[in-house]
């Protein structure tokens, strides 16, 4: 007997909207089949929930009640002016500026460049151009993963990242991802980073809003990394949205021999985020340093999971997570290392801790190591408190105000996880950042 699994609206939504958007979506007939391919992976799959066990902290059944419709892009742009102001600290460093609008690439906003040293184009202009279908819209983890297949379906833009080999970039790339429609639509974006061999570049990712644009939203990005021989990648995401949407994404990392990936995530004011990594050791005496902040409050939902894969020998990773948790809001981290069985030498380490300010917040950690080889070290951990009441008492009596206090101690928390940003300039904006959003926190609750 066939039993007919029941889809959501949401669900029935996401896989009908796709016949009207499909002439609009950049690429010819390879990627309309690679994009009709992946729908049908969607079908099949649905939106995951408390069932799906990668999933059992965040049911995205249940936070997606509708489906909205895809972003137009036709909403004004801003001034470049209008770009800074939203960016703050993040605009104080010098950059290889790139912008995209409501997932549609803005070239009167963007710096683009194309030295021989590094090159940053469009994904829609590379795919009418008849760039690679397959080394750009297909991705690890499509048939099982409904928001990576999602994110192949309907993918409208995104930057195209190639570093030369031997090349060490002067400045970041800095891809900015801007909501200003306001109307509560989605945006799918898709982002290719290649590290040439031997080269060194800071990337980063910032997702900002304009004043005006609409409180709900949805964004599925999705970023592929490929990490060359001995080279050298830092690679930093700041999510600011700011609003009751939801975030979805996702980082897939290959990394060379050799070669050295340090990660960043900022997350502060979203209504629901979901950053999720896998991270694949391809080649020996690699290693990667996984960092990342995360401030949620008023109810807010952020999900922090990732997957590292040693799937050869002699190989290093460090996993730093500290969050900050307030009023009803939910934290998860899940993250699990897995040591293939030909993985010896592998060295790991992974840490989770929390701040929980509130008796109503919520935390839920879930570290796991698979190992299946013998010689190896490999430890994890996960801690959660309230800020020590003999610290705020100490700051008091040295005449610091009460806000200002606990914002100091949460900062300076936050900070060994920021410290990580090998980078001077982008660390510095990072922290700016995280101390506006901390002591503004601060503030709001002692007037309470």
């Amino acid at each position: 007997m066939n039993v007919a699994i029941m889809k959501t609206k949401a669900e029935q939504a996401l896989s009908e909207a796709f016949a009207s958007r499909a002439g609009e979506l950049p690429g010819g007939e390879a990627a309309a089949r690679l994009r009709l391919e992946a729908l049908g992976h969607f079908g099949a799959l649905g939106l995951p929930h408390r069932r799906v066990e990668e999933w059992k902290y965040t049911d995205l059944r249940n936070a997606m009640k509708e489906a909205l419709p895809s972003a137009s892009g036709k909403a004004s742009l801003p001034s470049n002016a209008e770009v800074i102001s939203v960016l703050g600290p993040l605009a104080t460093f010098p950059a290889h500026r790139v912008v995209f609008v409501d997932g549609r690439f803005a070239p009167d906003l963007s710096d683009l460049v194309a030295d021989g040293a590094v090159t940053v184009s469009s994904l829609a202009s590379v795919l009418e151009d008849g760039g690679d279908v397959a080394e750009f819209l297909a991705a690890a983890g499509s048939e099982s993963n409904a928001v990576v297949a999602l994110n192949s379906a309907y993918a409208t833009d995104g930057a195209v990242i190639d570093i030369a080999a031997e090349v060490a970039l002067d400045r970041p790339v800095l891809v900015v991802h801007l909501r200003a429609d306001g109307d509560a639509v989605t945006t799918t974006v898709r982002n290719i980073v290649r590290i040439g061999e031997a080269s060194e570049a800071t990337v980063v990712e910032a997702f900002v809003k304009l004043p005006g644009s609409a409180n709900d939203y949805r964004c599925n990005t999705l970023t592929k990394v490929a990490v060359g021989k001995g080279a050298k990648l830092s690679h930093v995401k700041a999510t600011l949205e700011a609003g009751a949407g939801i975030h979805l994404a996702n980082w897939l990392v290959d990394l060379d021999a050799k070669a050295n990936y340090r990660a960043f995530h900022l997350t502060a004011g979203t209504g629901l985020a979901r950053n999720e990594l896998l991270i694949t050791f391809a080649g020996e005496e690699s290693e990667i340093d996984l960092s990342g902040t995360f401030i949620a409050r008023h109810g807010e939902h952020v999900d922090t999971t990732l997957v590292v894969d040693h799937a050869v020998p002699r190989c290093i990773s460090r996993e730093l997570f500290k969050g900050v948790l307030d009023d009803h809001a939910r934290g998860v981290f899940q993250g699990k290392v897995i040591v293939r069985q030909d993985a010896q030498k592998t060295d790991g380490k992974q840490m989770a801790q929390v701040l929980m300010l509130s008796p109503d917040c919520e935390f839920d950690s879930k570290p796991e190591l698979e190992i299946y080889a013998d010689d190896v070290v490999c430890g994890h951990g996960s801690t959660s408190a309230d800020l020590d009441e003999d610290l705020v008492f100490y700051c008091r009596s040295r005449g610091i105000p009460l806000a200002q206090a606990r914002a100091l101690l949460i900062e300076s928390f936050v900070g060994e996880a920021i410290e990580k940003v090998e980078r001077e300039d982008v660390r510095d904006a990072l922290a700016d950042i995280a101390r506006e959003w901390l002591h503004r926190a601060a503030a709001e609750k002692v007037a309470a």
